[in-house]
């Protein structure tokens, strides 16, 4: 047995009893312990931070497959705005319909993880989230299209390299289906974005279905995180880089989003702080569940 001794050579009796009750913890204790506490913090990361979809459709094909997984930031938008060219998760308005998903109905242990993964963020989203790209912003004019068949945003063509199947030119716009490639040109109200998928021939976007708030986006989806030989990031395309400033944006540039370390936004603690204010009263509404075209 080690003895503690005092500066005078003498034994300690009470530093001795308190060395000896200062055991390992057993690991049948410690293993559930180690996992309530991982299981409460990917439930704050997942409500306040960082959250992954699924993706059940093919309206932002061949940028996201059916199946594939995308890592969303959730704290951008806290700190700024959405800028053209994002991808991101947002909650559709009432003109938005949801194309239904036909799927089997889940056995009691497939309700239970679907449980589960809603609570940690890993579930599929609901019947009016969605995921598109952005291609207006306030103030923007948006319309279709030039002599080549592009989308002009405030008078420039856009080159869309990620638009692999494209709606018919030869189809009449309709306000109601976005079957057609042609529509009118439309000035994104303030505090809204316009968005479209980029599988244009099945996607249902706000060339029908009308802008989006700003308020309603959930965030930017910046990474797809599985399957793993599909792992990528979602940057901005070139395309944008060109584009006129709409009549609506501040003569300032917008903050600058935070910097991405290996692939994952680090985020200083003040804006973290402001953020889980800012988004607890919404945080309930902004469960994943299904992402739709």
């Amino acid at each position: 047995m080690v003895q503690v001794l005092d500066e005078d050579g003498t034994v300690d009796p009470w530093r001795r009893r308190t060395r000896r009750t200062r055991r390992q913890m057993p690991l049948w204790q410690e293993l559930p312990l180690l996992l309530v506490v991982a299981f409460c913090l990917a439930v704050l990361i997942r409500t306040f931070l960082l959250q992954a979809f699924f993706i059940p459709s093919g309206s932002m094909e061949d940028t996201l497959l059916i199946g594939d997984r995308v890592l969303v930031n959730k704290v951008v938008y806290d700190v700024r705005d959405p800028v053209r060219g994002e991808v991101v998760v947002f909650r559709g308005t009432d003109r938005w319909v949801a194309q239904e998903v036909q799927e089997p109905e889940p056995g009691f242990a497939g309700k239970v993880g679907r449980t589960f993964g809603d609570l940690v963020g890993v579930s599929r989203p609901g019947e009016k989230d969605f995921i598109k790209r952005v291609i207006g912003v306030p103030g923007d004019r948006v319309k279709c299209c030039d002599d080549q068949g592009r989308v002009l945003v405030n008078g420039t063509a856009l080159d869309e390299p990620y638009v692999i199947r494209n709606s018919p030119l030869d189809v009449p716009p309709n306000a109601r289906e976005c079957r057609s490639r042609r529509f009118e040109e439309v000035v994104v109200p303030p505090g809204q974005i316009f968005v479209m998928g980029d599988h244009r021939l099945v996607s249902q976007d706000a060339r029908c279905q009308g802008p989006v708030p700003i308020d309603n986006v959930v965030g930017r989806a910046f990474m797809v995180v599985w399957p793993s030989q599909r792992w990528t990031s979602l940057p901005v395309p070139e395309t944008f880089d060109g584009l006129s400033r709409p009549a609506a944006a501040p003569a300032a540039p917008p903050p600058a989003e935070p910097t991405p370390v290996g692939g994952v936004a680090l985020v200083l603690p003040a804006v973290t702080l402001m953020s889980v204010v800012a988004r607890s009263g919404r945080s309930a509404r902004a469960r994943g569940r299904r992402l739709h075209p």
